[in-house]
C-alpha cells in the first residue's frame, strides 16, 4: 500500500504539466550577429523627412533569439527587448555588432512559464543608465528594473490601466525629458471605439505609489495601431504607429509637440514618414533616437515573431 499512497502524494502536491511548453530562454553568452540588408529595388534618397543610412539583419545561433518587442539605446549601447522577457545588449563599432550581455528579466507577472506572464513590450531606460521601466501586456503592469535589467526594484499595476485589453495593453511607453513618462495602449479605445487611444501621462516614476497619472487620448492614423514611442532631443514625441494589410506592415511616424500632451487632451500629431511594400514589410516594434555629429538618428527593431524564414531588421534613418 505504499507505493499508491507514495504517488497519490506526489500528485497531490506537484502542479501538473499544463499542457505548453516553458517559454525559451536566451542563454547569457548568446552572440548577436548582423549581416547589412537592402530592401527590394535599394533605398529610396528620402522617406517623407527621413533620409535611410542602412539596415542589418540580426540574427543568433540561440533558439530564443527574436520576437524582440522594444528598443532602447543608452551611450551606445542598445538593449532589445523581446515580447517573451529576453534581452540582449549591443553595440554597433565599425559595422560590426558586438555583443555585451544577454538574458532574461529576473521577475515579472506570473510565473514566467508562458509568455502571456512575460509579454514585455515597451521599455524606457533613464538618464546615464539609471533604470529601466518595462510595460507588461495582459497584466496590464509596469516594472522597474536597474539599468541592466538584472535586479527588480518596483512594480506597479495602475488603476488607469485596468481594463486595457489583454493583448493591446502599454505597447509605447516613453520617458519625456522632464522626468514624465506617457504610457499609449495598442488597443484600448475611448469609448470602446474609434481611432483614439487612451493614454496616460505619468508626473513622474509609474512604479512609484506617490505619482499622480492623468488621461489623454490620442487619435492614431486610420486604420492603424501605435507600437512604440521615443522622445526627440527638443522634447518632441515620436510615435510609431502600424497596421497589418494584406499579410505585410504599413508604418507610419507621427510627431507631437510636448505643449499638447496634458490631462483631458486629444492629440494626433504630424505625419512626418510613411511605408510598407514593396519598399517594407516587417512587423516595426521597437523605436529610439540617438545623436550622431549634430544629427539626430532613429532606429527602428522589427519583431519577426519568432519565425525563422523572417528577417529581424535594425533600420537606420536620420531626422531631417
Amino acid at each position: 500500500m505504499k507505493w499508491p499512497f507514495s504517488i497519490a502524494l506526489v500528485l497531490a502536491l506537484v502542479p501538473g504539466w499544463s499542457g505548453t511548453d516553458r517559454l525559451p530562454i536566451i542563454a547569457s553568452d548568446a552572440v548577436v550577429h548582423a549581416a547589412a540588408y537592402v530592401p527590394d529595388g535599394g533605398w529610396p534618397r528620402g522617406i517623407g523627412a527621413l533620409t535611410p543610412i542602412g539596415a542589418v539583419r540580426l540574427w543568433s545561433r540561440d533558439p530564443a533569439f527574436g520576437g524582440l518587442s522594444a528598443l532602447s539605446i543608452d551611450r551606445g549601447v542598445a538593449t532589445l527587448l523581446s515580447d517573451g522577457g529576453n534581452y540582449v545588449r549591443i553595440s554597433i563599432r565599425r559595422n560590426r555588432i558586438v555583443t555585451h550581455t544577454a538574458g532574461a528579466v529576473p521577475d515579472g507577472p506570473g510565473t514566467g512559464w508562458s509568455k502571456e506572464t512575460r509579454d514585455t513590450e515597451s521599455l524606457a531606460i533613464g538618464p546615464a543608465g539609471g533604470h529601466a521601466w518595462v510595460g507588461y501586456e495582459r497584466a496590464n503592469a509596469i516594472w522597474r528594473y536597474s539599468a541592466d535589467l538584472g535586479r527588480v526594484e518596483a512594480h506597479a499595476k495602475p488603476a488607469a490601466m485596468r481594463e486595457w485589453p489583454m493583448n493591446g495593453g502599454a505597447e509605447s511607453m516613453v520617458r519625456l525629458n522632464d522626468g514624465r513618462f506617457v504610457v499609449i495602449s495598442e488597443q484600448a479605445r475611448v469609448h470602446g471605439k474609434g481611432r483614439l487611444r487612451q493614454a496616460l501621462l505619468f508626473d513622474g516614476d509609474p512604479t512609484a505609489k506617490a505619482t499622480r497619472v492623468a488621461r489623454f487620448r490620442y487619435r492614431a492614423p486610420d486604420g492603424y495601431n501605435p507600437s512604440d514611442a521615443t522622445v526627440l532631443p527638443n522634447g518632441d514625441l515620436l510615435v510609431l504607429n502600424r497596421r497589418f494589410h494584406r499579410l505585410r506592415f504599413d508604418v507610419v511616424l507621427v510627431r507631437i509637440p510636448p505643449a499638447e500632451i496634458r490631462a483631458g487632451a486629444t492629440v494626433r500629431g504630424v505625419e512626418i514618414a510613411r511605408w510598407g511594400p514593396p519598399l517594407l514589410g516587417e512587423n516595426p516594434e521597437g523605436l529610439a533616437v540617438t545623436q550622431e555629429a549634430g544629427h539626430t538618428i532613429l532606429w527602428i527593431v522589427t519583431d519577426n515573431d519568432l519565425a525563422w524564414y523572417r528577417p529581424t531588421l535594425l533600420m537606420k534613418f536620420r531626422l531631417n
